[in-house]
């Protein structure tokens, strides 16, 4: 409730609001088709009729950022996901067993640590071919090592609770009280970061379709939009300016919220 008295929380969930609509029914937001070219309105500036200008084929820029919004951000949320659920089994396994497991384990999260997380996108979407789904899972590999690092600190201090060590003594198996005790209670800190990594995931997202690793041609994504406005930042900035104003904002509303609901307001 006292965060829902602040402006910029109340104006972030409202930008995400609209984000969530843009991705899962554009129509309602929409004004044209994205894909429909007007020859005769090639390059238009913003106007009553088309929001956001036209595109080199006289498509309308609105319609495209909002229809682009399910691409980029189902991509970045499938992103977090795969980061979340890879970062967190490896990080809950590597501080419950420990000893030399654990080390192994964390030597090899060192390493992907070590790699940057646009790098190693990169290595994916080029092993398993360009598209969506290997982008998510190359930047959600990219993120796993941050969110194990975090499951396995909270697992080495949960493991040591009298809560456990009682479960242990009543002959609780290993796998149930992993399952029952710890998993629940480390489970929280993993959950605040996937939400403040969702802004970090739209703009590695965005930074890959820019650069031409996302869907094909025509497909609308936000990072695509920029690339492509490139050619025309002398006679039409907005073309590559207002899909990147969007990006900002979106990751701006995600990661206030985000650290908001994760108590770091």
């Amino acid at each position: 409730m006292t965060n829902l008295r602040k402006p910029g929380f109340v104006l972030g969930l409202i930008v995400i609001a609209l984000a969530i609509v843009a991705s899962l029914a554009p129509q309602l937001l929409a004004t044209h088709d994205p894909f429909e070219s007007v020859a005769t309105d090639r390059l238009l500036p913003p106007s009553a009729q088309y929001l956001f200008g036209t595109d080199n084929l006289g498509r309308d820029l609105y319609s495209r950022v909002i229809y682009g919004a399910a691409l980029s951000l189902l991509s970045a949320s499938l992103a977090v996901v795969v980061g979340v659920v890879v970062g967190a089994v490896v990080g809950l396994i590597s501080g419950f067993v420990g000893g030399r497991t654990d080390f192994i384990i964390m030597r090899f999260v060192d390493v992907l640590i070590a790699v940057p997380g646009v790098l190693l996108a990169l290595i994916v979407v080029a092993s398993l071919g360009f598209g969506p789904v290997s982008l998510a899972l190359g930047v959600g590999l990219g993120a796993a090592g941050s969110f194990a690092r975090v499951m396995r600190s909270q697992v080495l201090r949960i493991r040591s609770e009298e809560y456990v060590e009682a479960a242990r003594t009543l002959g609780v198996r290993s796998p149930a009280i992993l399952v029952q005790h710890v998993l629940p209670n480390a489970a929280r800190p993993v959950i605040a970061m996937a939400a403040l990594e969702m802004g970090t995931a739209i703009l590695s997202v965005s930074a890959l379709t820019f650069l031409g690793f996302g869907a094909p041609p025509p497909a609308p994504e936000w990072g695509a939009l920029v690339s492509a406005g490139r050619d025309y930042v002398a006679t039409n900035p907005g073309l590559s300016i207002i899909p990147g104003a969007v990006i900002l904002v979106v990751v701006l509303a995600v990661n206030r919220v985000a650290r908001a609901i994760g108590g770091d307001e």
